[in-house]
């Protein structure tokens, strides 16, 4: 058998699901079509076209939206927020460069989280037992003093427990312990985190 017949999909065995009975008519975004539209319009211009140091600007931006943001916020310009009023980042926060909330549902960060560069948060998913390929979503919750380092996915339904760090390129299917540094795909807890300093900072 060549190289190119491998290279060919399987177009006789009959798929599982049917994608024409997909149906997300009874999933609220929140807002309607229109709201939704004009949110996508404003980021997708004034994101990207405000300067880099323009982080309050940005954060203003996704509180006309519905987000609640607190003080002391760094939102980079091409972080991206599919719904921002799904969308709850606590004082002292960074969000990274390329940064997805696909917040289908609710994203919730506690204080001085960082979220690092081409991370995804996707609170969205789909039932692979249905043949409608239906919707799911659940929220996604991060503790105070959490690192997702660079470039991870973290799943629908998962909270990060309070000071973890999430390792870099790790993707994260199931909730992880406070405290800990975690790494790979599936992610695990690998160590303890510990700090240099003999007492915790004032919040």
């Amino acid at each position: 058998m060549t190289s190119t017949e491998f290279s060919k999909p399987d177009l006789e065995t009959p798929a599982w699901v049917d994608l024409r009975r997909y149906d997300q008519s009874d999933y609220d975004r929140g807002r309607s079509g229109v709201y939704v539209l004009l949110w996508w319009l404003v980021q997708a211009i004034a994101f990207p076209l405000s300067p880099h140091f323009a982080n309050g600007f940005r954060c203003w931006l996704l509180r006309r939206f519905g987000a609640t943001v607190g003080e002391g916020v760094i939102v980079r310009p091409t972080a991206r927020f599919t719904y921002p009023w799904k969308v709850h980042i606590g004082d002292y926060c960074w969000i990274g460069d390329d940064v997805v909330f696909y917040s289908l549902d609710e994203i919730c960060l506690g204080h001085h989280c960082v979220v690092s560069q081409k991370s995804y948060l996707c609170t969205g998913s789909h039932d692979i037992g249905d043949r409608r390929f239906g919707l799911k979503t659940n929220p996604i919750i991060l503790g105070n003093g959490v690192w997702v380092a660079t470039d991870c996915f973290v799943a629908a339904g998962v909270t990060i427990g309070s000071n973890t760090v999430v390792g870099a390129r790790s993707s994260v299917f199931g909730n992880l312990p406070a405290g800990y540094v975690c790494l790979g795909s599936p992610c695990r807890a690998k160590s303890p985190r510990t700090m240099t300093e003999d007492s915790p900072p004032e919040s």
